[in-house]
């Protein structure tokens, strides 16, 4: 599955990545206008425009006895899709570690266990309310189907010159982030003295014999 959608998003077979994004693109200028119900059962209507008369033609052509009676589509039902026991076991632990993950960072981020983190978590929320503002969800989406699409074909076609751009805003933000710490160092308080452990009672009794 993995390679399937790493052959889509690298263009290795331009004629299905051409078709699976136009009619992602499609799919998604639709919503703009129509209901998610109406997108999908006209989706399901085009689909079966076409399926079906083929249909028809090859049983047609079998009963003039000018086919072999095949089914036009007998390799895509012939595909097995099911999950194993083992596949659906794996799948489960997968998105219940996933959930698990998203959850302990949410905790660390709210509850300020990381100053730092909290501040970049901040500033991506007030980010956010502004793309909110200007956009909706359906924008995003499809931004992210179009830049899902391009962004990995533009890294293959300059990745020396993506890599030194990277590596530049790497060390920035290295730099800002060295700048942030020490600030903070010298706002936070330095810990208070350790108080002086007691003095045993048998010390005393040897330093008062010396004298």
């Amino acid at each position: 599955m993995a390679s399937k959608v790493s052959d889509l998003l690298y263009w290795r077979n331009v004629g299905t990545t051409t078709l699976v994004f136009t009619g992602l693109v499609v799919g998604l200028a639709c919503l703009f206008q129509l209901s998610s119900i109406t997108v999908l059962s006209n989706f399901g209507l085009w689909i079966m425009a076409f399926t079906l008369p083929a249909r028809f033609l090859y049983k047609a052509l079998d009963l003039m006895r000018l086919s072999d009676g095949s089914h036009p589509f007998q390799s895509y039902l012939d595909e097995d899709h099911t999950l194993t026991d083992e596949d659906t076991i794996r799948v489960a632990e997968h998105i219940v570690l996933l959930i698990a993950t998203a959850v302990t960072d949410l905790k660390r981020l709210f509850f300020i266990n990381s100053i730092m983190d909290s501040l970049k978590f901040i500033a991506l929320l007030y980010l956010l309310s502004f793309v909110g503002v200007q956009t909706n969800g359906l924008t995003l989406i499809m931004t992210g189907v179009i830049c899902a699409f391009s962004l990995p074909l533009l890294y293959k076609l300059q990745q020396q010159r993506i890599e030194k751009i990277v590596k530049a805003v790497k060390k920035l933000v290295t730099k800002i982030t060295e700048m942030v710490d020490f600030v903070v160092s010298l706002v936070k308080p330095p810990p208070p003295d350790p108080a002086p452990a007691p003095t045993s009672t048998v010390a005393l009794r040897q330093k008062q014999k010396t004298k």
